[in-house]
């Protein structure tokens, strides 16, 4: 019998899993807690982390996991590389359903950086008003540039104080618009965006209303993950299923 584990944080995950329990699969959608409230999702749910590699492995063996999908943020580099090794060790095949990286076309003006810290550099500017849409866990990292300006759009308000004098918060989950974008970018005066290269459609409004205003962009690129199975679709990673279970002749 298939008893899938399902990597969880993206709206595609819940496509997948809605996409699950329409079939009448088994499985659970496990979710790391760093948000507070997570979508509802059509598949039983847990919350938190199992204790890296080991701990992963610990508990495919013990549900009797026959099926793990990666469907986390393409940022969660430490989870996916988890999920890796622990499918390598309790031999349970594995699938990453990521995003394509968005890429730039005529209009957009992109500042690549490797990662947080090069967009923190890259902000080593005079003060202006910047769309910070980078989430809540690394607006710690940007502290060093209490000169700007920052509109922060976060799924859960802040914990806290923010780490900068000056800031406008807006607590709202996507999908996102582009109406809506240009909207809030333009009544905040926005001046430039920094993002993460997330990929898809849900948080890429953002860009296209940087490109019609004319706005640089600080791109963050993603990081570099082990090899892995990769599907850009809940299609895909259906068919890449029933392939799977036929070799595992389930």
């Amino acid at each position: 019998m298939v008893n899938l584990l399902v990597l969880g944080g993206t709206t595609e995950a819940t496509a997948l899993c809605r996409r699950l329990a329409e079939a009448g699969l088994r499985g659970t959608i496990s979710f790391a807690g760093r948000v507070d409230r997570p979508v509802r999702q059509p598949l039983p749910q847990r919350v938190g982390g199992f204790g890296g590699v080991e701990g992963l492995a610990a508990y495919l063996r013990a549900e009797g996991i026959t099926h793990l999908v990666d469907a986390t943020h393409p940022f969660a580099a430490q989870m996916s590389a988890n999920a890796v090794e622990a499918a390598r060790l309790t031999g349970v095949p594995l699938v990453a359903l990521t995003r394509a990286a968005w890429e730039p076309v005529a209009g957009d003006d992109w500042q690549r950086v490797p990662d947080i810290a090069g967009a923190v550099a890259a902000l080593d500017r005079p003060a202006c008003r910047v769309m910070l849409a980078v989430g809540r866990m690394h607006l710690d990292a940007f502290a060093p540039n209490p000169q700007h300006d920052y509109l922060l759009r976060l799924v859960d308000p802040p914990k806290g104080d923010l780490p900068f004098p000056k800031a406008r918060v807006v607590v709202d989950r996507g999908p996102f618009t582009l109406v809506g974008d240009l909207a809030l970018m333009r009544e905040f005066g926005a001046q430039i965006v920094v993002s993460k290269n997330a990929g898809g459609s849900g948080a890429h409004a953002k860009i296209e209303a940087a490109r019609l205003m004319r706005l640089p962009v600080i791109m963050i690129d993603r990081p570099a993950l082990p090899s892995r199975a990769e599907a850009h679709s809940v299609e895909q990673v259906t068919d890449w299923l029933a392939h799977a279970r036929a070799d595992l002749g389930v």
